[in-house]
């Protein structure tokens, strides 16, 4: 248990301590929006905007966009803004120049951090690989998220099998609830006596007690992951899925006239109840008390999660959806051939 903290500890200092998403801000420290897309910009993006509102904002706030790669070459040749020396004066001056399209790869780049190199830049290229084959990043934004679940699936089906050994441990666990029930609970040896046979009842189902938590570990960096990943690449918080901006959170989007946006709020909030709910509902839990707290928890997070899904950009909220689509699917799967 030792060493998991300290993993879980170094995990949280590389995340917090590099490559970050830094917010772009003008002279006055005042953060730079997107008066269109009511999006807050990345000053640290990974590639070159094409937006010509965006680029006419970062120029201003002194970004170098020019020395950025493009997200997606989509010629081989292009034009590219460069400081140049007149032959005849002397003097600097700005020339627009052809030169070969350079795009976003995962190695190109200063190096920004472990987190950036590992995590970021190759979940923003398999995005943009999939968004350039699809033709839009909304969907290549799905199939990521897709390809990456079904590569956690051998670890999440663990997971959610833990839940159906839960459930068929219950009426032990009951016996073991009601056995213990009109005794002292603060008798040292009478709750260890208890804790002993509750632990008996799990071995004999092949129970973890702590393994529902690892879905939620897995998902916090890939959460993390996928946030920086839009952030900080233009051509996804650029791009439109379904008229909806990626980039827009719904409370922006609905205040511009777009009600579509609610429409994902309400697809957050439906998927994240009936994933919860499915999950809830295969644990086990003994006491009726420890049931009403399981309960109230999961609509305290159901709550929390839609709140956040109305700041949170539409990319983010359909990488959420995706996830809860996968995780109802899978526990469909794992019900069906436990029992």
């Amino acid at each position: 248990m030792k060493d998991k903290k300290k993993l879980i500890l170094i995990f949280l200092v590389v995340i917090f301590l590099t490559g970050c998403t830094r917010t772009l801000k003008d002279k006055d420290d005042k953060v730079v929006i997107n008066e269109v897309t009511g999006q807050n910009l990345t000053e640290n993006i990974l590639c070159r905007p094409t937006d010509e509102e965006t680029i006419k904002l970062y120029k201003e706030n002194d970004v170098d966009i020019n020395s950025l790669p493009y997200c997606v070459c989509k010629t081989d040749k292009v034009e590219k803004e460069e400081i140049v020396k007149n032959e005849e004066t002397g003097e600097e001056e700005k020339k627009i120049v052809e030169v070969e399209c350079e795009s976003f790869s995962i190695t190109k780049g200063v190096y920004d951090g472990l987190w950036t190199s590992i995590f970021v830049k190759p979940l923003a290229y398999v995005i943009l690989y999939f968004g350039r084959i699809t033709n839009n990043y909304g969907i290549g934004l799905i199939i990521t998220s897709l390809i990456i679940r079904l590569i956690a699936y051998p670890v999440t089906r663990k997971t959610a099998m833990q839940s159906e050994y839960m459930k068929k441990a219950q009426p032990e666990m009951e016996k073991i609830e009601k056995k213990y029930a009109n005794k002292d609970q603060n008798d040292k040896e009478v709750m260890m006596q208890k804790s002993q046979e509750m632990m008996m009842v799990y071995k004999k189902y092949n129970v973890s007690p702590v393994g529902g938590c690892l879905l939620s570990f897995l998902q916090l960096p890939l959460f993390i992951a996928f946030l920086e990943a839009i952030n900080r690449v233009p051509a996804i918080f650029e791009e439109k899925f379904l008229t909806l901006h990626l980039g827009t959170t719904p409370s922006i989007g609905v205040t511009n006239g777009n009600y579509l946006y609610i429409l994902i709020v309400l697809l957050v909030a439906a998927t994240t109840f009936f994933s919860f709910r499915a999950t809830m509902k295969d644990q086990a839990t003994p006491s009726s008390d420890m049931q009403k707290q399981s309960k109230m928890m999961m609509n305290m997070f159901t709550i929390m999660i839609i709140v956040m899904s109305i700041f949170m950009t539409t990319a983010l909220d359909i990488y959420w959806i995706t996830t809860n689509l996968f995780t109802i699917v899978q526990n469909i799967i794992v019900r069906r051939k436990v029992n």
